[in-house]
């Protein structure tokens, strides 16, 4: 499941990362959250280039949620994938996430709204589920808001895969908004101290404290943990979901969680396809400087292409 050594483009990214540690206080994650905002925004003044960007508020459960359009360089009407970050459900945002979401525009020629929902602890489970929900429903119901074909698909990387899998399970069951696929990028879905990932690969991006706090934060108690909207894989059945594409990294902690949603997927009837990026760590998917990112955006993209292409 993990090859004989991290990519080394991979490990350089993960060096530079850990000079930044995660803290566990409240007011150590207000102080990084300031610094991200700065850090964000140069690493994001020269952007790859789509046919156009839209900010925007939408209607969320609890006040407008912050969201992003990008479109492709075309006439359009494009299928819509809605797009959810990552970040431990504590950090990340819509800047944080700008890069990977204009790539996957441009390669995949669908339109992406990128959203952001409530953060923990601030705001824990289930606040960024309803948000998520919420902003799913409305892009569904409001195809000419984001030129869309009406064609909808849901994707995230992290705790926004973990958000994307909820929201098409919460469609399937509630009788939602339509979801033609869903793309999970590492979700932290169906962890387990027990898991080899979780053995011999915490430290690497992830520690076993890192883990564990942003469990606290969103979760709060293990009722909200075995709730199978916080994690799809307590579903006792999720044949009705969206077919769907699951990503995850061999050197990544929550590895063995992702593949065994796949697993639950497939075993309840949904079309699934599965990739392991052997030489990969959690979240690779944002590291701009590392050539297996570039190949993998390529081929998530193209598999969204093809999902949409009758929208």
């Amino acid at each position: 499941m993990h090859a004989d050594e991290i990519d080394p483009q991979a490990r350089a990214a993960v060096e530079r990362q850990d000079r930044f540690p995660l803290p566990h206080s409240r007011y150590g994650l207000k102080l990084l959250r300031l610094v991200t905002r700065p850090v964000t925004w140069v690493q994001n003044r020269n952007p790859p280039s789509v046919g156009a960007v839209a900010d925007r508020s939408i209607p969320g459960p609890d006040g407008d949620l912050d969201a992003r359009l990008y479109l492709p360089d075309d006439d359009g009407p494009f299928p819509t994938v809605v797009f959810f970050h990552g970040g431990g459900f504590v950090l990340g945002s819509i800047g944080t996430h700008d890069w990977l979401c204009r790539h996957l525009t441009r390669e995949s020629g669908c339109a992406v709204c990128s959203v952001d929902y409530r953060l923990a602890p601030e705001h824990p489970f289930p606040a960024a589920v309803e948000d998520t929900y919420a902003a799913v429903e409305w892009a569904a119901a409001n195809p000419g808001a984001v030129r869309g074909t009406g064609t909808v698909a849901v994707a995230g990387d992290s705790a926004g895969g973990t958000l994307a899998a909820a929201v098409a399970l919460m469609a399937a069951e509630r009788d939602g908004p339509e979801i033609a696929h869903q793309t999970l990028l590492y979700p932290s879905v169906g962890v387990n101290p027990d898991q080899a990932s979780m053995r011999d690969h915490t430290g690497i991006v992830l520690d076993e404290a890192d883990i564990e706090w942003f469990g606290d934060c969103y979760y709060g108690n293990d009722i909200h943990r075995r709730n199978a909207y916080a994690d799809p894989t307590n579903a006792g059945d999720v044949s009705g979901v969206a077919p769907a594409t699951v990503v995850t990294a061999g050197f990544d902690p929550l590895r063995d969680g992702g593949r065994a949603y796949a697993e639950q997927l497939v075993r309840d009837g949904v079309a699934t396809r599965y990739v392991n990026y052997e030489d990969m760590v959690h979240g690779f998917m944002t590291m701009r400087g590392v050539d297996r990112t570039h190949e993998a955006i390529a081929t998530v993209a193209d598999e969204i292409a093809d999902a949409l292409a009758d929208g």
